[in-house]
């Protein structure tokens, strides 16, 4: 077993532009290698978990609301490093028409056997257009996401995007066919959402300072409390509107 010795302090990191942060327990501890071999089913959860916060926090604060899907034509593509090469020179397309994009996408295998396509949430207007002259691989499809209730606004609509978006990574993550070292989603770089750190003696402690920081009380809270059966140090996860 892994020994530690410290003082226990909640840490939280608040994201303002996504509207919300997440903390655990922290402790200031020498860890001792228990001898034991890697529990790889629990650090592909830990894997999963990171990159659907990191996607959901990258759209949500950057208003990702449109949902983009792009496929290949013909046999399609079934090379995941040729997908990723394509992505990049249509994001450079798109960038060299439309200026700075911030933008996030993931890959996917079609269940039908036909390859990979990748989804993607883009910010503003883009015309199919140019997207079909971008790509020009095969199909292309985009759309603005609808059907929320009335004065939901940007954000309530990026955040069901990256919802989306996360789903896919976490099923990219667990398939075999998935090259070890490929990132699982990539982002437009220099458009990260930046980090406050909140330190306080308890979850509900760092949970009012971050409110503070945001002039409201979150509209969600989540505590492993709750979670019967919880694996890892105590945390903490809250949403503002």
């Amino acid at each position: 077993m892994a020994g530690s010795v410290g003082r226990n302090l909640w840490s939280f990191s608040l994201y303002p532009e996504a509207g919300e942060g997440g903390g655990s327990l922290s402790t200031r501890r020498q860890v001792v290698s228990s001898g034991q071999p890697p529990n790889v089913a629990r650090a592909r959860e830990e894997a999963e978990r990171r990159a659907r916060a990191k996607i959901r926090r990258y759209g949500a604060a950057n208003r990702l609301n449109r949902l983009g899907t792009l496929t290949y034509r013909g046999e399609g593509c079934h090379d995941p490093l040729r997908l990723r090469a394509d992505l990049g020179l249509f994001f450079r397309e798109l960038r060299a028409r439309l200026g700075a994009l911030p933008y996030v996408w993931v890959p996917q295998w079609h269940p039908g056997g036909h390859g990979l396509h990748a989804h993607f949430a883009v910010g503003r207007f883009v015309p199919r257009g140019l997207i079909e002259r971008c790509w020009g691989r095969g199909f292309v499809h985009i759309k603005l996401l609808g059907g929320l209730p009335v004065g939901s606004g940007e954000l309530a609509e990026a955040r069901i995007a990256a919802r989306y978006l996360a789903g896919y990574a976490g099923r990219d993550l667990a398939d075999e066919r998935r090259l070890t070292g490929l990132h699982r989603y990539e982002v437009a770089q220099g458009f990260q959402p930046d980090k406050i750190l909140c330190y306080g003696a308890s979850a509900a402690d760092v949970i009012e300072r971050a409110s503070r920081v945001m002039g409201a009380t979150p509209e969600r809270v989540w505590r492993s409390s709750t979670v019967e059966g919880w694996h890892g140090p105590p945390a903490c996860w809250a949403q503002w509107g």
